[in-house]
């Protein structure tokens, strides 16, 4: 069986003006003459072939993509910025490792005075992003180094990248946790810097990488099996056991096995364990193919 690619339907169930619908249909983004983006890289070879399998059957509202249209906008504002020789903006690159092309747009690029480069990457995100920090920043914006230091053609082809940003516009920031609370971001807009990994260690990964999507879709196309996401893609919060005493809510301690409740418990007949049910926060809300995934079916049969 052949994987398609069909864009996903758009509704507009709570009836928002035609301009959001229009805009949301309207989307311009392409991977390009690529077989993998570095955002599809970075993410869940399961998700990313059963999204082309189901493209036909997948619909979102246009009410739960306010966020990413408002990400969307700020690009097309700032990509009015015009490049100059240091600065190139929104440029999509593009570098081959094991017989594939990936892709990636990057924003924004600065030519630094000792010929390496910086790159900015905007995010319209919430303040806890800034906060708790976000995993998947730091793999994006090392792929997207990686893709500049080995892109075919581009404008700094062959140059190290020595700083990573991420220009971080927080759509629910707040003044008055600001004032009291100095561990919140300050302001709405902060730059946050990540990691820049050495070459052989972005090198490493992307291979890595490409190999488990490479392997997941030879897996798909001879055997029709698909891989399973890992707990990390799949946002996976673990079963935990919760001592409580009879009769009451809350719970005295919560652990992470069945094991270590019945040891603190003990001898005492007025403690009881409660289970509680693990979580898989991506699959539960924020996947377009889980109503598909036998995985997450046979998790919630459990």
């Amino acid at each position: 069986m052949n994987v398609r690619s069909i864009q996903m339907k758009i509704t507009n169930k709570t009836g928002l003006p035609d301009s959001f619908l229009n805009f949301a249909r309207d989307d311009k983004y392409t991977k390009g003459k690529a077989d993998i983006s570095v955002t599809t890289l970075i993410d869940s070879p399961r998700v990313r072939i059963m999204r082309d399998i189901y493209a036909d059957k997948l619909e979102t509202d246009v009410v739960d993509m306010i966020w990413p249209l408002f990400g969307t906008a700020v690009h097309h504002i700032l990509e009015s910025s015009q490049s100059t020789d240091r600065v190139t903006i929104e440029e999509r690159l593009f570098g081959q490792a094991l017989g594939w092309t990936l892709s990636g747009a990057i924003d924004h690029q600065e030519l630094l005075d000792d010929g390496t480069v910086r790159i900015t990457d905007y995010k319209v995100t919430s303040a806890w992003s800034v906060i708790l920090g976000k995993d998947e920043w730091a793999l994006q914006q090392n792929c997207y180094a990686w893709l500049v230091k080995n892109s075919i053609d581009g404008k700094n082809r062959g140059r190290d990248v020595s700083s990573l940003r991420i220009c971080a516009i927080l759509r629910d920031w707040q003044r008055k946790k600001a004032l009291f609370d100095k561990d919140y971001p300050q302001a709405p807009v902060v730059i946050v810097e990540l990691p820049v990994w050495s070459g052989r260690k972005a090198n490493d990964y992307i291979h890595e990488r490409i190999a488990d999507h490479q392997d997941a879709q030879i897996m798909y196309d001879t055997e029709d099996r698909l891989p399973l996401c890992s707990q990390e893609e799949m946002w996976a919060k673990p079963d935990t056991f919760a001592v409580k005493e009879k009769g009451k809510v809350r719970a005295k301690r919560v652990l992470n096995s069945e094991e270590e409740a019945k040891e603190y418990i003990g001898n005492n007949e007025n403690l009881a364990i409660e289970f509680r049910k693990g979580e898989r926060t991506r699959c539960e809300g924020y996947c377009s193919v889980s109503e598909y995934c036998d995985q997450f079916s046979g998790w919630r049969k459990t």
